[in-house]
């Protein structure tokens, strides 16, 4: 069962560990590269405050973004904002899915979000979730894929296992971290490939932060996985 109310208090935190380490930085800063091709630390600022007002969207029943065009050209205006306009848009925003996610609703119900992907609202926050701890690892201040809550990190593998499961690009594969095992790619009565390595390492690869090369294969290559 997934508890929504717990995932909107490790948004809330995961968002003031964000805001506290971001603050450090300076306007010249903010407009340097992020770890994202083509993405100043603005631009994953700017993609924060915005998908907050996405998912909002979302859980009110409106389409997440007008369109895919305008998501972009929102983060491109965005951007170049000087680093205090970049964190109030941040908290406010964040304010405004943390009033949504404590409004009385039916966390049952299925909501859309991007490209006619659906999911259970109750999931929405782990979501966001997602999006603040990693974009936090993207921006390059410090905060590694090892920093992150332990919780965080397994039930991201577990998600994003999930997604590339029954995948035809992605051969039956076995990861492991030495103590958890998870499965994924093609259906298959066995693993071809099981992929070693620690929880950190596991995760960076799966979603696109790291290349797996802190990870051993065995039974064949380590796979390439389809982007997100």
């Amino acid at each position: 069962m997934i508890d929504h109310a717990r995932d909107l208090v490790s948004v809330r935190e995961a968002t003031e560990r964000l805001l506290t380490a971001a603050a450090k930085l300076d306007n010249a800063s903010v407009a340097e590269p992020s770890r994202l091709p083509g993405w100043s630390r603005g631009h994953v600022l700017a993609h924060l405050a915005r998908n907050a007002d996405a998912l909002v969207n979302v859980l009110e029943g409106r389409p997440m973004y007008v369109s895919a065009t305008a998501r972009d050209s929102d983060i491109e205006r965005d951007a170049p904002r000087p680093l205090d306009v970049q964190l109030t848009d941040v908290r406010e925003s964040a304010a405004r899915f943390q009033a949504t996610g404590a409004a009385p609703a039916d966390w049952s119900r299925t909501v859309e979000l991007r490209n006619g992907v659906t999911d259970a609202a109750a999931r929405v926050p782990f979501r966001r979730w997602v999006e603040v701890e990693l974009h936090h690892v993207d921006l390059g201040i410090g905060y590694e894929l090892e920093d992150l809550p332990a919780e965080f990190v397994e039930r991201e593998i577990d998600f994003l296992a999930e997604r590339f499961t029954g995948h035809p690009d992605v051969p039956p594969t076995r990861l492991t971290d030495g103590t958890r095992a998870w499965s994924t790619g093609r259906d298959a009565g066995a693993a071809e490939v099981t992929v070693t390595g620690s929880a950190a390492e596991l995760l960076g690869w799966l979603a696109g932060r790291r290349d797996g090369s802190g990870l051993s294969a065995q039974g064949g290559p380590l796979p390439s996985l389809p982007p997100l």
